[in-house]
């Protein structure tokens, strides 16, 4: 009897330990990711086929992905902070947010695209642009737009439309390049005329394109590699410009969220993203940007930066700044009163 009940009681502990190994034997990660939807989930149907790693995302804009990681800042619930613009990263990584680690692959990564530290890698690159409607051009009798100030044509009011850079990444980079590009105040001033332009500012800059080619607005700035996805899907009638006096540029990135609870699988996945293979993905479901692995291809309708005119984006220079920068703009382009302390 007495020899049953420890058989039966070994045999139930064995069964136990089976299970629990069954369940997930290499992990689990948790993903928040800033780039397209499509990209996100082929990125981590490859990921989890090729590790055995269960992975699950959550897909928000840059700016979004920030203020969640900040709520949870010393109890995180994902590992990974994977696409949006790499300001945003620098932004995390002087708030203590993001944690340093050197890739092996990182070798295959341009020095400018990666932080020397180590708190975030770069594994895309794209071109901020001015996307229109051709169809709508027309109609108002206006000429693609060539220059920044093309956009404050008595003819555009209310017909223009941008994201908010508190929540968007694109948004931001749109704000840091004028800045950068002009100097403070000329930038701001340009911006309160813009804003008599402007129809709406929409949360992620990635829903533009699709806004332009149905006609509910007539220009929008925005990245010029999600307008070419949206040309792709069939909206025919977007034209892609960019600025005469220069325009700026985002490099997507990708980094290890501080306390991550699955660091170790948190590294397989920058390990990953950072090959030639993981990098190529894009461009299967559409996703047209530069990439950063010196063996990887890009696709052929992404425009190299050096046949545009880039301002010399400074990016730490714009992470540093985010919060202030934006803090300007809310108050001075919005007009929205600061609270007394």
């Amino acid at each position: 009897m007495r020899h049953t009940y420890y058989k039966t009681t070994l045999l139930v502990s064995v069964l136990l330990l089976l299970m629990s190994c069954s369940v997930n034997p290499k992990g689990t990660l948790t993903i928040y990711a800033g780039l397209y939807e499509d990209h996100a989930i082929k990125a981590i149907e490859a990921f989890q086929k090729e590790t055995g790693i269960k992975t699950s995302y959550v897909r928000m804009s840059g700016g979004e992905i920030l203020d969640k990681i900040r709520v949870e800042k010393g109890h995180p619930t994902a590992s990974v902070w994977f696409g949006g613009p790499a300001d945003t990263f620098v932004q995390a990584k002087s708030e203590g947010l993001l944690t340093s680690y050197v890739s092996p692959n990182t070798r295959l990564i341009d020095k400018m695209y990666r932080d020397p530290d180590g708190y975030w890698t770069g594994i895309y690159v794209g071109s901020i642009a001015l996307v229109s409607n051709k169809n709508w051009l027309q109609d108002v009798g206006l000429p693609t737009p060539q220059s920044w100030n093309d956009l404050l044509s008595p003819k555009y009011k209310g017909m223009i439309m941008m994201a908010d850079p508190r929540s968007s990444g694109t948004a931001y980079a749109v704000l840091a390049t004028l800045v950068q590009l002009w100097g403070e105040e000329e930038a701001y001033e340009y911006m309160k005329k813009l804003h008599a332009q402007v129809r709406t500012y929409t949360t992620s800059g990635n829903t533009l394109g699709r806004y332009i080619g149905m006609g509910e607005a007539g220009t929008a700035i925005m990245f010029s590699h999600v307008a070419v996805k949206n040309y792709k899907e069939g909206f025919r009638t977007i034209i892609v410009s960019y600025p005469n006096e220069g325009t700026g540029y985002e490099i997507g990135a990708v980094g290890i969220i501080n306390g991550a609870p699955h660091a170790k699988e948190a590294k397989q996945f920058v390990d990953w993203a950072l090959t030639k293979q993981a990098q190529e993905l894009g461009k299967q479901v559409g996703n047209y940007q530069l990439l950063t692995n010196q063996e990887a291809v890009s696709p052929e309708e992404a425009v190299p930066l050096a046949k545009l005119h880039t301002i010399r984006y400074r990016l730490d220079w714009a992470g540093v700044n985010r919060e202030r920068l934006i803090d300007r703009w809310v108050h001075e382009v919005l007009g929205v009163q600061r609270e007394e302390p």
